[in-house]
This record gives C-alpha cells, sequence and structure tokens, in this order.
C-alpha cells in the first residue's frame, strides 16, 4: 500500500466515522481516551468537537495539548471475509468558547448536555489539527503525514 493509498483509504473511513475515539495526556503523563462525536471536519487536517467545560478531557488539554484521534470499522470484504480498518491521527487538541464558532456547531439535541444552550458556559468546542496518520487494513499499515 503507498502513502497516498493509506491517505485515500483513511479519507474515506474518516467521513464515514460519525464517533471517533480522542485520545489525551491526563494526570501524571497517563494516556486517557474517550469517545466523542464528530461535528464536523476538514477533509484529515481539523476536526472539532463539543465538550463540556467541566469534563476530564477539557482540564487534560488545558495542560497539554498532545493529542491522537482514532476511527475504525469491521467490513466485509469483495471475498466476504471480516477486515478491521483503522486510522489513527496524530497532533494537537485546543478549546474555544468563541460564541460565533459555538453557534456555529450547535444542535438541538446537545440542549440536553448544556441546557442554557450554545453560549452555556459549560459548552466548549474542541479543535484537534492533525500532524501524522497512520492507516491500518487486514494485515497492512502505513504511516503518512498529513
Amino acid at each position: 500500500m503507498t502513502e497516498n493509498e493509506a491517505k485515500q483509504q483513511a479519507a474515506a473511513l474518516i467521513e464515514r466515522a460519525s464517533i471517533m475515539m480522542l485520545g489525551t495526556v491526563g494526570p501524571g503523563g497517563a494516556p486517557e481516551i474517550k469517545a466523542m462525536m464528530k461535528i464536523r471536519n476538514d477533509a484529515m487536517h481539523q476536526f472539532w468537537f463539543c465538550s463540556n467545560t467541566s469534563a476530564r478531557r477539557t482540564d487534560a488539554l488545558r495542560s497539554d495539548t498532545r493529542a491522537c484521534l482514532y476511527a475504525y470499522e469491521f467490513a466485509a470484504d469483495a471475498g466476504g471475509i471480516t477486515v478491521c480498518r483503522g486510522v489513527m491521527l496524530s497532533g494537537d487538541a485546543t478549546l474555544s468558547w468563541d460564541d460565533d464558532l459555538r453557534r456555529s456547531f450547535w444542535q438541538d439535541f446537545m440542549k440536553m448536555y448544556y441546557p442554557q444552550g450554545p453560549l452555556d458556559p459549560d459548552f466548549v468546542v474542541v479543535q484537534f489539527t492533525a500532524k501524522h496518520g497512520n492507516y491500518y487494513e487486514g494485515l497492512r499499515n502505513k504511516n503518512f503525514s498529513i
């Protein structure tokens, strides 16, 4: 698999993924991971998620912006055999309480998490910027840069 093929497959998998795993550096340097609903992405370069200001993830990102994302799927190949595909992206994640940004990501279902609406002080946008990636399919994987 070439780097270009890996990027194409990774991009396609990311577009299909609605949930991604966000890994951060927790207290004492221990890695932590959490499933996050992808709100928007700009190809494989930037991703946006919503979180609570009071969440552990937010505290972790205030201390250390290093992060990774992982998306995966199990699907049948052309021969009907189930294959695991996955893409891991490493980079940095930052937090934003910008009112215009929070309004632009607001969806009605979020009211259950943020009762005061898009300007709820407990509503924060997490922006992940990818630097490097790795695509895995079957028993092959390939590193690539963003």
